[in-house]
């Protein structure tokens, strides 16, 4: 049996290598011309942080995540369960207790403790969330083991290459489209959703988990990417347009870097990036079959954090049957 799945991003390399796994032949075909070239993936932050989410997430959201987690660490060796750190200065510190309220299976901090979890933070926070189960990753790293994954499963993505149209297409096989805001000419409810990210260097501190930051206007977190580099981000702006990040954007997320640790006023700017997550009006995503085409998409922000649990209800369906009414529609 054979599979092609449109679109080379988090979910549909998820989806092509949990196929090629149950013993499908898996063609991907990617419009553009490298991994991560105009794909939202490439620009995520990584988190896996399904009770962080459920701050402002569905608790469907968590369900999935969770379930992603074990997905991640068995696919990618990269994946790092180190849990994630939510603080907030004093200032702020209601937004502290509404998040925690909010969200599930973390424990409080003061202090000393937040000094044993990172030492460069010591003496800087009274209290902090520490969601001890959650982990993170470096999305483009995993995107490359994805690829190599399914590889070595005897799969392949070709690049420059296009969905075929209904006339073209074969008669065997299944088709899958994890295309994103590439499919609302048949997915019309979706809608895109800018993010802006940065890539700092600063080797002079050491943060060995994702640091939000709580904020009534604007949260932000931090994610550690290795060798001193760190990813800052968190806007959201409805908005389909990957314009570049705009300088209010930009002075808000490196201010909310530098209120964390004023070291972050030394960093050297790497790169500036944004992307267009897809998502339907309630956020959360859906698998949904429109003809011969079943389409895996509204991942939001979720992506990298959804997309193995996604995966896995699509191959159930496709191959056994068996439906997951949750995201089914």
């Amino acid at each position: 049996m054979r599979a092609t799945v449109v679109g080379a991003g988090v979910a549909g390399l998820a989806c092509a290598v949990e196929l090629a796994e149950r013993g499908l032949t898996v063609e991907v075909l990617e419009r553009t011309r490298r991994l991560g070239s105009g794909c939202c993936s490439w620009y995520a932050g990584g988190m896996l942080a399904p009770w962080c989410e459920l701050e402002s997430a569905e608790p469907l959201i968590a369900a999935l995540g969770a379930e992603s987690l074990a997905w991640w660490r068995e696919k990618f060796p990269g994946t790092v369960l180190a849990g994630s750190l939510v603080i907030a200065h004093g200032r702020d510190s209601g937004e502290l207790k509404h998040f925690a309220r909010r969200t599930e299976r973390f424990e409080w901090l003061e202090g000393e403790a937040i000094a044993a979890l990172e030492p460069d933070l010591a003496g800087r926070f009274e209290k902090a969330l520490y969601f001890r189960e959650e982990g993170h990753l470096d999305p483009r790293a995993a995107l490359a083991a994805l690829a190599e994954r399914l590889t070595a499963l005897g799969g392949r993505i070709r690049f420059g290459a296009v969905a075929p149209q209904e006339s073209e297409r074969r008669a065997e096989g299944f088709l899958i489209d994890c295309s994103g805001l590439a499919a609302r000419d048949v997915l019309t409810d979706l809608r895109g959703v800018k993010g802006e990210m940065l890539v700092v260097r600063l080797p002079d501190i050491s943060l060995s988990r994702p640091v939000r930051v709580l904020h009534p206007r604007v949260p932000v977190y931090i994610v550690p990417r290795g060798d001193g580099h760190y990813m800052i981000g968190a806007t959201m702006i409805e908005s389909d347009q990957a314009t570049r990040i705009t300088a209010r954007s930009m002075l808000e997320l490196l201010g909310a870097a530098y209120a964390l640790h004023p070291a972050f006023g030394e960093a050297e700017i790497v790169e500036i990036g944004t992307g267009v997550r897809p998502a339907f009006p309630d956020n959360l995503p859906k698998l949904r079959r429109r003809g011969d085409t079943l389409y895996v998409n509204g991942l939001f922000r979720h992506g990298f954090l959804a997309a193995p649990a996604l995966a896995r209800r699509t191959a159930d369906w496709l191959l056994e049957g068996r439906e997951a009414p949750e995201v089914m529609q």
